[in-house]
């Protein structure tokens, strides 16, 4: 539910008054939205939460919730990514590559004065997360990942296929002009959910935020440029010099019906720290159980509290 600037989660909006505000932070030809609890110049430590591909700053909306009550005296900051629910959109004839985000997360963070910042990242948003912390060691104190654990990668055999199919998915979108759009918000919902594969309950407020009605109709706010596929993925060789330059705490969250492929075991044993929790639920396990993980990352929050001297 939005109000004037403020954002109240549905499923908590009729039994508290907690509110999280809206917020926008520059960078550089853009701007990002973001979804905020707490001051981060009066608090010692900043949780940034990275959404996934396609999703938005609501995607942790239930999460933020929880934790304003749970764990006070935090600043909590869940950004929309470029192109992504209320963020700006490049300008015409740019696309969305991976290593951007690193930069535009890297923006963000250098506006945010807390001493101490947890990353937090859902699939996209983890696998960001993952090489900004590699790259970045001085910068993050902790990263929490749900189902994604370092950057995709691929064989070098498949460089050339893979340049070939992205070039023509630029194509095909540049030659759609005609969005018809939605006739409801709720059957963008139904279809989301089942695209999806969870309740509608848990991914409205995704939704809400995701969509904007124009006369009649119902369209997404998300750039169409963000479907086009990469032109590029790491090889294997790549992922793994990026985990093992992982020096902070890692907490990886999967769902028992998640999205395997994002979780290779053998990464696992390249992080320096990692602590597994895995939850029943699919790849959105963070919008269907956002209890359990909501006191994953108080935890995670308190020891880091704790051992700064903060707690």
């Amino acid at each position: 539910m939005i109000t004037g600037g403020m954002i109240c989660s549905d499923e908590l909006a009729l039994k508290c008054n907690i509110m999280l505000t809206q917020k926008t932070y520059p960078i550089y030809g853009n701007q990002l939205a973001a979804i905020e609890s707490g001051s981060p110049s009066e608090t010692g430590i900043s949780v940034v939460f990275l959404h996934g591909w396609l999703d938005n700053a609501a995607s942790f909306s239930p999460l933020l919730s929880r934790l304003e009550t749970e764990t006070p005296g935090v600043h909590f900051c869940a950004l929309d990514l470029p192109g992504h629910g209320f963020s700006g959109h490049k300008s015409t004839g740019n696309y969305y590559t991976f290593h951007d985000y690193i930069d535009d997360v890297h923006q963000v963070l250098e506006d945010i004065p807390a001493k101490t910042v947890i990353l937090a990242g859902h699939s996209l948003g983890g696998l960001i997360a993952s090489c900004y912390s590699a790259a970045f060691p001085e910068k993050i104190s902790d990263i929490i990942l749900i189902e994604a654990l370092g950057p995709l990668a691929e064989s070098p055999d498949n460089g050339v296929e893979r340049l070939r199919t992205g070039i023509l998915s630029r194509e095909r979108i540049r030659r759609k002009t005609v969005n018809k759009g939605f006739r409801s918000f709720q059957q963008a919902l139904t279809l989301r959910a089942h695209r999806s594969g969870v309740a509608e309950k848990h991914i409205r407020p995704l939704v809400e935020r995701g969509l904007v009605q124009r006369d009649d109709r119902w369209y997404w706010r998300a750039d169409p440029m963000l479907s086009a596929d990469s032109l590029y993925r790491m090889a294997e060789s790549h992922a793994t010099a990026i985990l093992k330059a992982i020096q902070c705490p890692a907490t990886l969250i999967r769902g028992t019906e998640g999205y395997a492929s994002l979780i290779l075991p053998e990464r696992m044993s390249l992080m320096a720290d990692l602590t597994m929790h895995t939850l029943s639920g699919g790849h959105h396990c963070h919008l269907e159980q956002p209890e359990q993980i909501a006191e994953i990352i108080d935890g995670v929050i308190r020891k880091r509290q704790r051992l700064s001297g903060l707690y």
